[in-house]
């Protein structure tokens, strides 16, 4: 597997969690946490970085394409797999929910990513896909980043929400609920949020549940 753009930042990146990024993780957990009581298990998250949502959710499983970060997610108890979405190491019908936590702006190949998806997912399985919308006040400053060629940011991509309903249902999934929140800004997140059912435009963690379904 080809070096990760992760390796070397996988301690900042984790450090960010107790530092600048601290609130806006709580209000992104705020979010999360009410859908739990109703997912089926057992639980995988696709892209589960350092597992700081793996440890707070309680998602035994992750697979991930940095072997730093695997580490570091292992650390925290998480039974971390080096590997990527796009070939994910497990049988068919696998898992009862799979998660995308800020992930799906560094899919390579979201559609090929939402089909592995699809394969692992039981047939009553469940999508919870967490994205950072462009238009939000994060995703737009995370945009900027990028055109000034930051370390990391420069490999991400950033949709927005018709985009991303429009790749999940063509993908073989019907989206069934959205929920969103994280409506300050990066230099302006002083406060707790409560999240709001539906889409908000302004909104930049937006959190999207879906359920596989038949494709005629």
């Amino acid at each position: 597997m080809s070096k990760s753009p992760f390796d070397q930042l996988a301690e900042k990146y984790d450090a960010w969690y107790d530092t600048k990024g601290k609130l806006a993780f709580a209000i992104e957990l705020a979010a999360l946490r009410p859908l739990l009581k109703d997912l089926p298990r057992p639980f995988l998250e696709v892209g589960v970085g350092t597992g700081r949502f793996a440890k707070e959710l309680g998602i035994d499983t992750g697979i991930e394409p940095s072997v730093e970060m695997v580490k570091i997610a292992r650390q925290r108890g998480i039974n971390a797999i080096q590997a990527k979405g796009e070939a994910l190491p497990f049988a068919d019908k696998s898992f009862g929910t799979v998660f995308l936590l800020t992930t799906w702006e560094f899919l390579d190949q979201p559609a090929r990513v939402l089909e592995e998806i699809k394969r692992v997912l039981k047939d009553d399985g469940r999508l919870v896909n967490a994205y950072l919308d462009k238009d939000g006040k994060w995703g737009k400053s995370y945009i900027e980043k990028a055109r000034a060629g930051h370390s990391l940011f420069k490999y991400a991509r950033f949709y927005d929400y018709d985009q991303v309903v429009r790749k999940t249902e063509r993908c073989g999934f019907k989206v069934i609920r959205t929920i969103s929140t994280l409506f300050q800004g990066p230099e302006e997140t002083t406060a707790p949020e409560e999240p709001k059912p539906g889409f908000h435009k302004g909104a930049s963690f937006v959190v999207v549940l879906a359920c596989p379904v038949e494709v005629r």
